[in-house]
């Protein structure tokens, strides 16, 4: 369904939806004789969810294809991840707030270690501080380019956004990043003849960044990756006919959130604190989009343990949550990060749809296994979750005579 077809269809109603999604939330068995992070964790309160909804898993992209964040969550959101793209550089510099022009050029940045041969052997250089960060922020921003300004802006940890602003640039440029260790860092290089100026210019720079850090251990070099000017789509409040509202706090998501017109409300990184911001707001807005991040730091960090635990801490939540009264609460994850491959993965992600209209489908369980057996499906597109939670909500007519 495309979003001429489905605008057709939206009418008016009073009722709120919820979407909660712990990212990363898809896992692996650890070993034989175990389940996924999801089927190891204590979740008596999802479980019980889980009986009263309709379950299935979601692709987010095509079939073994493995989505990036952002990707993944525009999926979620009802736009085709492969028609809508849009580089992370964008979205991180959204998610801080920073007043992106049409003609910028926006990229992520990591903070990484690489050793005496100039090859990476930490592409986050030691998960640093942010206070760190902003320390080798404030000395970049010494750097100078011919015809260019740069802007230098820390977002967390080991992660910054770098802004290029002049005439003419172009953000097809491939990523410096080479996503793995043991690698040089590799040079950007024009995807289009338009990109040439721009790509010789994002060399010299980090020619000054790598002297300028190179006593700066463990953060002495900086990836790039995700180049990108900023898009203009169709918002969800146009789409979908919706008053939407995103309580996230990591800056990725913000951005992508305010990329599709949701309003970003302030919140914590802290589960709690977030619903706290959920309640307060909740007579403000039809729809909310609620991100949990943690799940996906733990399998990025191969912690199964740490995983299983965070997955529980969300399940005695849903009590809270469910007090609210959502006509429609969704819950699943963006992608799967198992904990073994210390990865984002192409595999399927559980989800749970309940509403009062809804169809149990005889799930018992809030896991994989069961999910593979739901009534939404063993591998159904993400892009399909919108439209279901909106019809749902009696928000689409009947199509046709």
């Amino acid at each position: 369904m495309d979003f001429k077809q489905i605008q057709q269809l939206i009418q008016p109603a009073d009722s709120k939806i919820l979407l909660v999604v712990m990212d990363g939330l898809g896992g692996l068995p650890k070993g034989l004789g175990y389940g996924t992070t999801l089927e190891e964790a204590s979740t008596p309160n999802l479980n019980d969810l889980a009986t009263q909804s309709i379950c299935g898993l979601h692709q987010p992209a095509g079939p073994g294809i493995t989505p990036g964040s952002g990707p993944a969550h525009l999926a979620l959101f009802g736009y085709d991840p492969f028609n809508y793209q849009v580089g992370r550089g964008v979205l991180a510099a959204l998610g801080i707030d920073f007043d992106l022009k049409d003609e910028d050029v926006a990229v992520r940045g990591n903070f990484c270690t690489i050793d005496e041969n100039g090859q990476v052997i930490d592409r986050r250089a030691g998960r640093i501080e942010t206070a760190k960060n902003r320390k080798l922020c404030k000395e970049l921003r010494d750097i100078d380019l011919p015809g260019v300004e740069i802007f230098i802006e820390p977002v967390k940890e080991y992660r910054v956004v770098v802004v290029f602003r002049g005439q003419g640039l172009a953000g097809d440029i491939t990523n410096t990043d080479p996503q793995a260790v043991g690698q040089q860092p590799l040079a950007a290089k024009p995807e289009s003849e338009q990109a040439e100026q721009t790509a010789d210019l994002i060399n010299q720079f980090l020619k000054q960044v790598r002297s300028i850090l190179r006593d700066h251990h463990p953060a002495n070099m900086l990836l790039l990756r995700g180049f990108s000017q900023r898009p203009h789509w169709p918002g969800l409040p146009d789409i979908y006919g919706i008053r939407p509202a995103a309580i996230a706090g990591y800056p990725m998501y913000r951005g992508v959130s305010r990329l599709v017109g949701m309003e970003i409300l302030e919140t914590t990184d802290e589960l709690d604190g977030k619903l706290d911001t959920l309640e307060k707001h909740w007579n403000d807005f039809d729809f909310f989009f609620v991100h949990v991040k943690k799940m996906d730091s733990a399998g990025e960090d191969g912690d199964f343990d740490r995983k299983v635990k965070l997955i529980e801490e969300v399940d005695q939540k849903i009590p809270r949550v469910l007090d609210l009264g959502p006509d429609v609460i969704v819950i699943t994850g963006d992608h799967s990060t198992p904990a073994g491959l210390k990865s984002h993965s192409w595999h399927p992600v559980p989800v749970l749809l309940h509403s009062r209209y809804c169809r149990p489908d005889g799930v018992v369980r809030f896991g994989e296994r069961d999910c593979i057996r739901g009534g939404l499906g063993p591998r159904f597109p993400a892009t399909d979750l919108m439209p279901l939670a909106l019809a749902n909500a009696l928000r689409l007519k009947k199509f046709g005579a």
